[in-house]
């Protein structure tokens, strides 16, 4: 008889690919296999997690209590002004709401909480339960807009309709439905709008300062640190860059399709992406902005002549060192394999939850021969290749710790509950000095990891 494991590798191996030995041939996008524990989110939650930053927005989840629980908070989303979207409201629908239906409920919570917290717009989250029953949201909310004169919007987010990935598409939705109503006399014509940066640790306030030394206006953040108001002006803007393009590559697209705004993909992860992300978007505005390309220029030569003597230091102790990669989006894999290689570690393992075909052919072009590729994994799988690889250290979200911990690999934390600032040249810093500092602790001294994993398989 086979092994669960042999089962569950057969089953998914259209979604495993080793450099070297497999021709590039991966399946993703695809609804997770049932019966294993997938890194995957589900729909509801893949939306909430693009809207929850904009911090003085309302954010109603229309569902059981136990919904709202499991993605209050998820991110560590800095605001610099309201703090709104820190607090979780559910309708909590009990036997009796599910029987007969929560669309009164919905419209007494959603009267209650705008009158009591004065917010500049509302999102309703549908969950799974609501898309059965048939709730119908869009009356609800438009009726709620009419009588508190601010927008109310549904998410679409059932998470019964697909994977993390539908969720992305559901908030891009519910976003475009507040652009195009703000006034835009103040945009410079050098100016552009933030997408799929979600302000962990602070982080769009670093790329921020980058985009003003540069002498670019932004108008938005989407979504970290994110205002209602902003959003609504945000089709003024010259050009959207997009970061996470998984979470929100569909609202670029339905802006340049409605407002003719083009957008540039970009990364602000290690020093390779960062720098030549600055570049490109100089190299946009530069004939309406003359010398903004030196600008650009000096603003990089100064971070990295301060930055390189010190990865120098990091990188005499790392070099040869093997390193894991399992994200949510993709695009971050792209710089994590960068910035490994650039402190002479070798990445043997990479993948992530909700990546494209596009984006595992690129990662299968940038990476080392053996290297193993795989989409929307589940701990068995990733126990198994990181013992197989003999990783020093894994970066993943907190799904992935315990099995790092387990295993006694160490870990560094890519996702959203990190507290330290990891985009830009300071960023790339403080991710050299906390790979570093987990892969040479003193503690593998006295807790091997080849004897973890001896313990471990027992």
């Amino acid at each position: 008889m086979k092994s669960t494991a042999s089962v569950i590798f057969q089953e998914r191996k259209d979604q495993i690919v080793r450099k070297g030995r497999d021709a590039f041939d991966m399946s993703c996008n695809r609804e997770s296999l049932a019966g294993a524990v997938s890194q995957r989110a589900c729909v509801f939650c893949g939306s909430r997690v693009v809207l929850y930053p904009i911090a003085d927005a309302l954010h109603l989840v229309h569902g059981p209590i136990g919904c709202a629980a499991y993605t209050w908070d998820i991110r560590g989303a800095l605001s610099s002004g309201p703090d709104l979207h820190r607090l979780s409201f559910s309708t909590d629908l009990q036997e009796r709401d599910i029987i007969f239906g929560g669309e009164e409920k919905l419209y007494r919570a959603l009267s209650e909480l705008i009158e009591r917290h004065g917010p500049k717009a509302a999102f309703v989250y549908s969950t799974c339960i609501v898309g059965i029953i048939g709730d119908d949201l869009e009356a609800v909310c438009r009726k709620v807009a009419s009588e508190r004169g601010i927008p109310v919007l549904p998410v679409q987010s059932e998470g019964f309709k697909g994977n993390k990935r539908e969720g992305y598409g559901a908030a891009c939705k519910a976003m475009f439905r507040l652009m195009g109503s703000g006034d835009t006399s103040t945009i410079s014509p050098i100016s552009l709008n933030i997408l799929g940066d979600f302000n962990l640790a602070g982080e769009i306030w670093i790329i921020r300062e980058y985009f003003d030394r540069m002498g670019i206006q932004t108008v938005a953040n989407i979504t970290g640190d994110g205002r209602v108001a902003d959003l609504q002006r945000a089709h003024g803007a010259t050009l959207n860059v997009v970061q996470c393009s998984g979470a929100t590559m569909e609202l670029a697209k339905m802006m340049k399709d409605s407002f003719g705004t083009p957008f540039l993909r970009v990364s602000y992860f290690g020093v390779e992406d960062m720098a030549e992300s600055l570049y490109r978007i100089a190299a946009f505005f530069e004939p309406k902005a003359p010398g903004i390309v030196e600008r650009t220029r000096e603003l990089v030569k100064g971070e990295l002549s301060e930055l390189y003597p010190r990865l120098q230091e990091f990188r005499r102790e790392l070099s040869g060192k093997k390193a894991a990669i399992y994200v949510g989006g993709a695009f971050k894999a792209f710089s994590l394999v960068k910035a490994f290689r650039l402190l002479g570690m070798q990445v043997v393992l990479v993948g992530s939850q909700t990546g494209t075909e596009e984006d595992y052919k690129e990662l299968y072009e940038i990476t080392d021969e053996g290297t193993i590729i795989v989409d929307d994994s589940n701990p068995l799988e990733l126990s198994s290749f990181l013992k197989e690889k003999d990783v020093d250290v894994f970066v993943g979200g907190v799904k992935e710790r315990p099995i790092a911990y387990k295993l006694g690999v160490g870990f560094c934390d890519h996702n959203h509950e990190r507290k330290q600032p990891l985009e830009g040249f300071v960023g790339m810093l403080n991710f050299a000095r906390e790979i570093h500092s987990s892969v040479m602790s003193p503690v593998w001294r006295f807790v091997p990891r080849r004897k973890a994993r001896e313990t471990w398989n027992e």
